[in-house]
């Protein structure tokens, strides 16, 4: 059935990832294996050359050197029958690198993680949790975490790459290899399920024949791709990796339903796109910004588009599921010279383009289609490094700080009134780090590193500097402290976000995970940490948000809530949730409500209620679901409940 364009209720025959039975006869074919291990997966930096004779990484490099025609991977046959041929080929691939693991023994990665287990403890034993919060639970994970969305059924998207190598001291992912091996997987995290194995479940991306000579059925290869989040809590996630050519883009374009948990694929987009980035504007469409094009790597494509295209309706409720829609290109274009641009939507309507590079910072307009140039930033080429839209009260964020990239700069550097300037220092300069607004309005830096695959002491060598594991916190008056350690040094492909009950998740990085995996043999290739910031750790109960509005919120509007600690609140606040990867996330934002009324409870079992007002504009929150938290005095938050803003 089909309504103004969309597919309403699905059926397994709309499943995009069905496979095609016929496809199983294709020959593998050879495909390219991945570069020696000096190489780095993703595309590079360009090399500034500094006046000192100093250098930093400019344009992308491309592997030192290749193998082809490696050995086609054959499942065995009596797995085939049971599981499918496809599913048996995926396990003698598994079974294939695990071969590979007396390079780099079990016992090497046991005692690994113990030593950093022990190296966590010790440090964090002097660091009182009340100031500086506590890292709690370390566990595995089926997924790498290359990417992650918070869904706003509460539940956590992780998806990346099937491995192809299992020693950390070469190249894990398969960025240059064609054909089967290049593939993607996907997997949700359950947290009201626990830790364990049961908390997980897979949910595989569409099946694709990718342009690659070899046209190999496969689980879409969308790894590098980017992502934002569509009105209707839908994840739309756009390019990927062709393979070869040390990285080609994509032109691949998925949503994941996060409803009937299942991904949907629509029409290619016009240009490839590997490491792109995605922000919703505030009429609840997607724009689409640079990435390494089907050229391959150290080809960015200045193309600019936008999904869905202007005759397709924007995906509203849960159950408009686009399917087969278009994106368009933009009469704009965005030249970029290098990937993975930081994109915001501010509040004034315009999407704030924010390149690596401190000539390349633009703002566009989505409506008019134009772009005009922003001042130069005043800190030198950056590479991964986070950067947040600043909270600004009642209103939407009109200011973004632009933290890491730079391991000998500390600076941070924030772009206010279309002009720069320099703030307050972390303790150092690190890239590779995620940096996360949290319920209070504070800001949280995790993960980070000396530079891609360097930890300290060389790439590709899990041996890591202590330094790079302490988190940072930076107060309302902006200043920085030093925080606890988590367990592993995580840097590139590391990522973190904020949970509904207000702890902090914490993954990625897959050569530290397999570096220091308990058991390489499992099919738990990754791992989460879990960690619990201080207004956690403040004593006394947390303020109740026991009730909000089921239905959607329009803009400047008043509501209700109940709470039976409706006395004690001092504020309330939204929380956009983070769809994040390789540093950047797009969706981050925080405001505060007005509260227009407040009638108290009379007993500690009594509900009072709680009035308040949602943001003047789309501008300001562009629409979609937000995490409503109520603090007390102290900042300490209720746990957050979900919240959809933009009725129509």
């Amino acid at each position: 059935m089909v309504e103004r364009g969309w597919v309403v209720r699905r059926s397994a025959a709309l499943c995009v990832g069905t496979v095609v039975a016929a496809l199983a006869s294709l020959a593998p074919g050879a495909a390219q294996a991945s570069a020696e291990a000096g190489a780095v997966h993703g595309p590079q930096p360009r090399v500034h050359r500094h006046a000192d004779g100093g250098s930093e990484p400019a344009t992308p490099l491309a592997p030192a050197a290749r193998v082809s025609n490696a050995t086609p991977v054959v499942p065995d046959p009596g797995e085939a029958a049971v599981l499918g041929e496809e599913h048996a080929r995926a396990h003698a691939q598994r079974r294939r690198a695990t071969t590979g693991a007396e390079d780099y023994p079990q016992a090497k990665r046991t005692s690994g993680l113990a030593a950093l287990a022990l190296s966590q403890a010790r440090t964090n034993a002097r660091l009182p949790a009340a100031r500086f919060g506590r890292f709690t639970e370390f566990f595995p994970s089926p997924d790498f975490g290359v990417h992650a969305a918070l869904l706003p059924t509460g539940k956590v998207l992780l998806f990346s790459f099937e491995r192809v190598e299992v020693n950390p001291t070469k190249e894990t992912g398969p960025t240059d290899r064609i054909g089967r091996t290049n593939a993607g997987r996907a997997f949700l995290w359950d947290p009201s399920r626990g830790t364990g194995p049961p908390a997980f479940k897979k949910v595989e991306p569409p099946t694709v024949l990718m342009p690659d000579g070899l046209y190999a059925p496969r689980p879409a290869p969308f790894f590098c791709a980017g992502h934002a989040y569509l009105p209707n809590g839908m994840v739309g996630v756009f390019g990927g990796n062709t393979g070869g050519k040390g990285g080609s883009g994509a032109k691949l374009s998925f949503v994941f339903d996060p409803w009937t948990e299942t991904w949907f694929r629509n029409q290619d987009m016009a240009d490839g796109r590997w490491y792109p980035s995605v922000v919703t504007g505030a009429d609840g469409r997607q724009i689409i910004m640079s990435g390494q094009s089907e050229r391959g790597t150290g080809t960015p494509t200045p193309v600019v588009e936008r999904f869905p295209a202007l005759r397709h309706p924007v995906p509203w409720r849960p159950y408009d599921v686009p399917v087969g829609l278009a994106s368009e290109r933009l009469r704009v274009d965005a030249p970029f010279r290098n990937d993975y641009p930081h994109l915001f939507s501010l509040r004034d309507g315009m999407v704030y383009g924010l390149g690596r590079d401190a000539d390349q910072q633009w703002l566009f307009d989505p409506v008019k289609e134009t772009r005009s140039d922003l001042p130069r930033r005043p800190a030198d080429f950056r590479g991964y490094g986070s950067a947040v839209p600043l909270p600004a009260g009642l209103r939407g964020p009109d200011s973004v700080l632009v933290l890491g990239g730079d391991p000998r700069d500390p600076n941070t550097y924030r772009l206010s009134g279309g002009r720069w300037t320099t703030e307050q220092p972390r303790a150092f300069g690190r890239t590779q780090d995620d940096t996360l607004i949290l319920p209070d309005g504070t800001l949280l830096t995790v993960n980070g590193a000396l530079d891609t695959r360097d930890y300290g002491y060389g790439p590709f060598n899990p041996k890591a500097d202590l330094k790079y594991r302490q988190i940072e916190l930076r107060a309302a008056d902006g200043r920085w402290r030093l925080g606890p350690a988590q367990r592993l040094p995580r840097g590139y492909h590391s990522n973190a976000l904020v949970l509904p009950d207000g702890r902090v998740m914490v993954t990625g990085d897959e050569l530290q995970q397999i570096a220091n995996d308990s058991d390489i043999g499992d099919e738990m290739d990754g791992s989460i940490e879990l960690y619990e910031p201080p207004y956690l750790h403040q004593g006394g109960g947390r303020p109740a948000l026991d009730r909000v509005p089921a239905g959607e919120l329009g803009y400047g509007k008043e509501f209700e809530v109940a709470s039976t600690t409706a006395a004690a609140v001092a504020r309330a606040v939204l929380l956009a949730p983070s769809t994040v990867t390789h540093a950047v996330n797009t969706s981050q934002r925080h405001l505060q409500l007005a509260v227009t009324a407040r009638t108290g409870a009379r007993s500690a079992k009594a509900v009072g209620t709680i009035g308040l007002r949602t943001p003047p504009s789309a501008a300001d929150a562009p629409p979609g679901y937000y995490l409503l938290f109520l603090l007390d005095g102290k900042g300490v938050p209720s746990t957050g409940k979900w919240v959809k803003l933009g009725g129509r």
